[in-house]
């Protein structure tokens, strides 16, 4: 019975999923129009880059004022309500996030509409689980169901749209996980082809694989979609880096971005960068790619700077549609320089574009699956299988190599959170080094001969000691290994431990507020058992040591942490459901809160208030009593909607600006 109710639950995300992609399509439709409109009052270009700037503020504006979650292409903040929210999704940021869309990509743009659809069904898809009070594991895959659903009702392609969102959005391919995620996929795509289209969202023609010769090239063909796709990753981290350091509003950033996007298109007489461009694409692979390489080469470059442009200042739009557009054009160019060498070998040069299509996007969004069936979905024809897989699946193992993060994953790495197949990474970023040392260790001076240090090794039972001089400064560290090594070369047992122990000065060392993740790394590195911990203001000053046993002790520590919070996020979102909002908050120097404990924040905090978690560079804190908040923790907190207000004052009124706001 409770599959049952998980499966009729996805058919209505399903529908409704695929009614909101619907309404999505007809809205920038008619922002299209406006533009248009617009653009015959106002001389060209200045009526474009007008509309374009206009754009940027209004989306800004919202985004800053009412809703942070809208910022940018969306699939981040699914991936990170799954992972790390139990999938609650702010409801309310459905109709927000396709407005805001609809006005970026109206308006000419350069972004796709899938990842918005994705972000708007994970919302409906969120929205529905809490309405019937499923838990936190079926809720995922109603956000997964949702997801999916948008993807398969924009590219009338059910199949890859659930393979998206079980490859990218939750990362777990289980039997019931699939069946209702194909469910809610298939019912979206016929909702959105009864109400818009039946076709896919291009045409795509059936070329053929005309020889076994043409494997080299698409080989290539995969290696350059990855580089390419490691480069877009890095350009669009960098670019949404520099936005944010900039010292102003952001709709004056979001505006600059678009009227960025604007002068790059008036490069090109004809603009193609402006909008998703799969029209365009579309045209030129029907075409079998006749456009010139210099065109090609100068749209692929321009495309990347433009979708950069207009996501990373803080637009609302997906990086779906540019890959694809990126991908074509690269597979345009090894086509179209194939065909000039050997015209007989690589006969279609669209062949080339489309298979580049599937390849940089699995590069990019480290989704193979996707890339493969979206493509095979749109041309229905499996003759071009075989270098179609070799190329996505080549693609997307080497862009691990050079890049190791996805495009949406690279943007959660900026705010400290690392997620690998849809979990948190690095679970020890969350344990600081200070907190599992073993202190008051034993030690051994300079001057002990090795014959007593043998001695005390046996006594001791431990495998190495630190060297500690009269004045309590640390000389260095001897190990088991370092006495076997003396005794191999028959060092005489008077010889002093200083002449066997790794002195001070090639001693590598870490301080007690690292985190044992990165110290982990350390000794990983260095094929290291053990790494004294000093002083960050006396650096000769040992600590402690962080030993094999004691990461051990911490991945416990931190394994018991991470359970803690998420019962703290169910039993959070399961009590005040229908009444209270997840709230984040971002603490300033200049806030009331900063250098403040918990407790001393106790009186003024509201009756109906959790704080569920603090982030700190990186690392996963869970408040307690004496935790003292300083300036850039990420505060999240539940509270009752009618008690938002006496929080924000309590925090204090200059993170305001920093509160997004999710509905559990």
């Amino acid at each position: 019975m409770s599959e049952m109710a998980l499966v009729s639950a996805a058919v209505l995300v399903g529908a409704g999923t695929g009614v909101l992609a619907a309404l999505l399509i007809w809205t920038m439709g008619q922002v299209e129009n406006f533009a248009i409109w617009v653009q015959s009052l106002i001389p060209d270009p200045f009526g474009l880059l007008f509309g374009l700037v206009a754009a940027g503020l209004i989306v800004g504006l919202v985004v800053e004022r009412w809703a942070p979650e809208a910022k940018g292409h969306g699939v981040p903040e699914v991936i990170k309500a799954v992972a790390l929210r139990s999938g609650r999704i702010s409801g309310w940021i459905a109709p927000v996030k396709l407005g805001l869309s609809a006005i970026t990509i109206g308006m000419g743009g350069s972004a796709g509409r899938e990842g918005p659809i994705v972000q708007i069904g994970g919302a409906f898809g969120s929205a529905i689980g809490r309405r019937f009070r499923f838990s936190g594991d079926r809720l995922r895959i109603l956000v997964a169901c949702g997801s999916g659903a948008g993807i398969a009702a924009v590219f009338n392609a059910p199949i890859a749209g659930a393979m998206f969102a079980l490859e990218v959005i939750i990362h777990r391919f289980t039997v019931g996980n699939f069946g209702a995620v194909v469910v809610s996929a298939v019912t979206g795509s016929i909702v959105v082809s009864r109400l818009v289209s039946k076709v896919p969202a291009f045409p795509v023609p059936a070329y053929k694989f005309s020889h076994l010769s043409e494997l080299p090239i698409y080989i290539i063909l995969g290696v350059l979609a990855a580089l390419w796709a490691s480069l877009f990753i890095r350009v669009f981290t960098w670019g949404e880096r520099t936005f944010d350091h900039w010292h102003m509003s952001l709709p004056v950033k979001a505006a600059i971005g678009m009227l960025i996007t604007g002068l790059l298109a008036l490069l090109l007489p004809d603009r193609q960068i402006l909008g998703s461009g799969l029209e365009f694409i579309g045209e030129a692979i029907s075409n079998n790619i006749t456009m010139p390489l210099q065109l090609m080469m100068a749209l692929l470059v321009l495309k990347m700077l433009a979708t950069t442009a207009t996501l990373g200042s803080g637009n609302s739009g997906g990086v779906f549609a540019p890959n694809l557009f990126m991908g074509a054009l690269l597979g345009g160019i090894v086509g179209s320089v194939a065909h000039a060498f050997f015209p007989t070998v690589a006969v279609n040069p669209g062949s080339y574009a489309l298979v580049g299509m599937a390849a940089v996007l699995a590069a990019a969004e480290h989704a193979p699956i996707t890339g493969i069936l979206l493509v095979f979905e749109m041309s229905a024809d499996y003759q071009l299988i075989l270098p179609l897989m070799l190329t996505t699946v080549l693609a997307a193992l080497l862009v691990e190599l050079f890049a190791g993060e996805s495009i949406y994953t690279s943007e959660l790495g900026l705010e400290g959170i690392r997620l690998r197949r849809g979990r948190d990474e690095d679970v020890l970023s969350g344990v600081t080094v200070g907190e599992v040392m073993t202190a008051n260790l034993e030690s051994v001076s300079p001057d002990m001969t090795l014959e007593e240090f043998g001695r005390k090794l046996r006594v001791t039972h431990h495998h190495g000691l630190p060297v500690i001089d009269r004045e309590e400064h640390l000389v260095g560290i001897v190990t088991i290994r370092d006495l076997e090594n003396a005794l191999d070369k028959k060092t005489p047992g008077t010889t002093p431990v200083r002449e066997i122990a790794t002195l001070r000065k090639d001693l590598l060392t870490a301080f007690p507020d690292e985190t044992i993740g990165d110290v982990l790394r350390k000794m990983g590195q260095h094929a290291l058992g053990r790494i004294p911990i000093v002083d960050p203001d006396d650096q000769d000053r040992l600590l402690g040591m962080v030993r094999r046993e004691d990461i051990i002790n911490a991945y416990k520590v931190a394994l018991a942490r991470k359970a803690e919070l998420q019962q703290r996020v169910d039993e959070a979102g399961a009590r005040h459901a229908d009444s209270a909002m997840f709230v984040e908050v971002t603490i300033t120097e200049d806030c009331a809160a900063c250098e403040k404990t918990i407790q001393d924040l106790s009186p003024c905090l509201p009756h109906d208030c959790v704080l569920v978690a603090v982030r700190r560079r990186g690392r996963l804190l869970i408040p307690h009593g004496d935790t003292r908040l300083v300036d850039g923790d990420l505060v999240t907190a539940l509270v009752a909607d009618r008690d938002r207000e006496k929080l924000e004052k309590c925090l204090g009124h200059h993170a305001l600006d920093s509160i997004a706001i999710n509905p559990s």
